[in-house]
């Protein structure tokens, strides 16, 4: 994770932790399916078409809102695990963390249900890459992303601690991809990432 994009964890999660708890925090807990872009790009100067498949993974969320329009949120997950296919052959795995910093806009606050919007960053950290197929016997790196990012949502209020989230989102990651040291393209990943969670107000 980005140094200053920890330092805001830390910063949100240290109040919470030291017992600030005056309803304006929330936490959430979970499920994502990242879904990239059908057609990912090409390689070698064109000579290989890339895709991307789609991976569901827990994610968690650390938030206040700051006015009763206005709100900051972090979204963190479990690594995703995506394959990458050149030329529609399996050829490398990998996985990525993706930490989204967000500010909302609440439409109507005061509602059961509450639609948001949401504009920020998105750093897309990856790492585990394992070729295969047309790769084997190569050492593949995918690079890391930042980038804009985007999200729509709804609140459903239940009018207890407890509230139930729907979001979308679309994050801008492009990653350079080596292989043995050597570019050979950028692959667009640009996923719209659906989500259920539960969120807890403190």
């Amino acid at each position: 994770m980005k140094p200053h994009l920890l330092s805001l964890a830390l910063l949100l999660a240290v109040p919470a932790a030291a017992g600030a708890t005056d309803g304006n925090w929330f936490a959430r807990v979970g499920l994502h399916a990242v879904d990239p872009q059908s057609g990912n790009g090409t390689l070698a100067g064109g000579a290989l078409s890339a895709s991307i498949d789609s991976d569901i993974k827990p994610t968690f969320v650390i938030g206040r809102r700051l006015s009763p329009h206005w709100a900051l949120e972090l979204l963190a997950a479990a690594p995703f695990r995506h394959t990458v296919q050149l030329n529609g052959v399996d050829a490398l795995d990998f996985k990525h963390l993706p930490p989204t910093l967000s500010l909302q806009y609440v439409f109507a606050p005061d509602a059961r249900v509450q639609p948001f919007a949401g504009i920020g960053l998105n750093y897309t950290l990856t790492f585990d890459e394992s070729e295969t197929g047309p790769l084997t016997g190569t050492r593949t790196r995918v690079g890391n992303s930042f980038g804009p990012a985007a999200q729509l949502g709804l609140v459903f209020e239940t009018g207890r601690a407890w509230n139930i989230v729907a979001d979308v989102r679309w994050a801008d990651i492009d990653a350079d991809v080596s292989v043995d040291g050597v570019d050979v393209g950028e692959v667009s990943v640009d996923p719209l990432v659906y989500g259920i969670a539960l969120d807890w107000r403190f």
